[in-house]
């Protein structure tokens, strides 16, 4: 059977007295070193999380300039397309009012063509005219 002496106190105090050493010697600085470790991994975790946060304002600015870069060159384009069929315009248009101009010109030349031709035609029918009546009366019609 146990009995119940002074050495069992001695043996409590020593007891405690270890418990309080190992808690001073051991348990403190592993404490301490995991609390350590802890707080470096959430501070990793809050740098990533800041990193991630700072990258994706970074990729919406992006997008955006993309975006407004790609709605630029749209106006542009639509204002090329405009600007080219303004010039498009003037340019039928300048040629329309060429064309009676033109036409005019081409009339008064014809006329003057064909009156030349009438000209010298009827010129080459009567010298014609008179061979052809030689030759039926084989005398000079005159």
């Amino acid at each position: 059977m146990i009995s119940i002496d002074y050495t069992m106190f001695i043996q409590m105090v020593n007891f405690l007295l270890l418990i309080v050493i190992l808690n001073h010697i051991l348990y403190k600085p592993i404490l301490g070193i995991i609390d350590r470790r802890k707080k470096q991994v959430q501070d990793t975790e809050e740098e990533i999380k800041r990193l991630n946060q700072s990258v994706e304002e970074r990729i919406a600015a992006y997008e955006e300039k993309l975006r407004q870069a790609k709605t630029d060159a749209l106006e542009k384009k639509t204002e090329i397309i405009k600007e080219g069929a303004e010039q498009a315009k003037g340019l039928i248009e300048a040629a329309r009012s060429e064309i009676p101009g033109m036409m005019e010109q081409f009339h008064g030349e014809m006329n003057r063509e064909v009156s030349e031709a009438r000209s010298i035609l009827t010129g080459q029918s009567r010298k014609i005219s008179v061979e052809i009546a030689e030759k039926l009366l084989g005398r000079s019609p005159r």
